[in-house]
């Protein structure tokens, strides 16, 4: 599973892979193989990106257009 908009919003915000995976408490070789789908994320961490990033996860997967997380 490829997390299609990762890459997509981080450059968006200028952050770096990097700074990603440091506020995420993760590897940043971890963050990149998330990006190019090396390495499937589970589910804590799509929710962790999602968090991070106030989008869905849907949105993350490019399931929706509309990045707003029903509650």
């Amino acid at each position: 599973m490829i997390i299609l908009r990762l890459k997509e919003l981080r450059k968006k915000r200028n952050i770096s892979q990097l700074k990603l995976a440091m506020d995420l408490n993760m590897n940043q070789n971890s963050v990149s193989r998330y990006e190019t789908g090396e390495r499937e994320a589970d589910y804590a961490t799509l929710i962790r990106f999602a968090d991070y990033f106030g989008v869905s996860i849907d949105y993350l997967l490019e399931r929706t257009d509309n990045p707003e997380m029903n509650k």
